[in-house]
């Protein structure tokens, strides 16, 4: 006899099977948020993210996509809880490959309790300096009296009684 009959062995089976749903799980956490998840964002986010849906509709009839990491929740203000921070940066448009982003780099939708503040930036990240929460933003040289390629970064803490952003220009000597 040139062949046998092999049954498959159940050993192999659940090991397959294992992967099989592994691939899954990562796929789903890699995806794209959809319109869907979107659900979840408060309505003032729901707003920004339907105004630039919008916009890429408008402009020869894109189709818009909310790209992984467009939405971060983070603690801002230090309370252990956490805010919301919607990221043009993961906005996408079918039709217009900077209709969202430019030199002076993206939109950051930060919402803190119930106040939401907006910051151009090309990158934001939180420090702990003492008591205060610092919110770290790479922003446009311009607003350090230079042009795009001149290095300025901005720090600022909220405020939860004012509910507002506290920020200052140092007064290097």
């Amino acid at each position: 006899m040139l062949w046998r009959d092999v049954k498959p062995q159940n050993r192999a089976v659940k090991p397959l099977k294992f992967l099989g749903v592994c691939a899954a799980l990562w796929l789903a956490l890699i995806a794209p948020a959809s319109s869907a998840d979107m659900s979840d964002l408060p309505e003032q986010l729901q707003q920004k993210v339907e105004t630039a849906r919008q916009a890429c509709a408008d402009f020869e009839n894109g189709a818009f996509l909310l790209e992984w990491g467009a939405v971060d929740r983070v603690d801002l203000d230090g309370d252990l809880s956490h805010d919301w921070v919607l990221n043009e940066r993961g906005f996408s448009c079918s039709t217009a490959a900077s209709l969202y982003c430019g030199t002076g780099g993206c939109m950051s939708h930060f919402l803190v309790q119930d106040a939401l503040h907006s910051l151009l930036n090309q990158g934001w990240s939180l420090a702990d300096l003492g008591p205060n929460r610092v919110l770290l933003a790479d922003v446009h040289g311009s607003q350090c009296g230079g042009i795009n390629p001149t290095p300025c970064v901005t720090a600022s803490t909220w405020d939860s009684d004012e509910k507002q952003w506290r920020t200052t220009t140092a007064e290097w000597e």
